[in-house]
């Protein structure tokens, strides 16, 4: 029996879906119940997109919302972190589309890296995912203790 099954939410995995010529994307059949209600797709950090879960998103306006605009620093995440960012319910199929703007961003060709990051999913260029992965080595050995306490 799966251990993790009753954590819910949990998103897990790595895939190499394409995008379509219509800028769709599929998303693995293992997501799509979690996701049927919606998602909102954003830039994300390290030129990857994020998906996240219409409820996950929720969690993450709430933050936004009480942060102060008088802080230059908020007022620029917030421009950045909603360019072109959009909010989406999958096809019957499970698609989505990825806006163009996000695409550009993300440097995405017609194969991508769909990667589960356990609240949202994170869509890479799979040879940005590779150089982030050789850059990131060292650094991840290193934080545990400090993520994690």
């Amino acid at each position: 029996m799966n251990q993790l099954a009753n954590l819910p939410n949990l998103l897990l995995g790595n895939y190499n879906p394409r995008i379509d010529s219509n800028l769709r994307l599929i998303l693995p059949a293992k997501f799509r119940e979690q996701l049927k209600s919606g998602i909102v797709i954003t830039p994300g950090q390290e030129r990857c997109l994020y998906i996240w879960p219409i409820l996950e998103f929720q969690t993450i306006y709430e933050k936004i919302k009480s942060t102060p605009l008088e802080s230059k620093q908020a007022r620029d995440f917030i421009r950045s972190f909603t360019d072109g960012a959009e909010d989406q319910i999958p096809d019957k199929q499970g698609r989505i589309n990825i806006p163009p703007r996000l695409k550009d961003f993300a440097n995405l060709g017609d194969w991508v890296v769909v990667k589960g990051a356990i609240t949202r999913l994170e869509i890479w260029n799979p040879q940005n995912l590779e150089d982030y992965r050789k850059t990131t080595e060292e650094v991840f050995a290193n934080i545990s203790e400090e993520v994690l306490g």
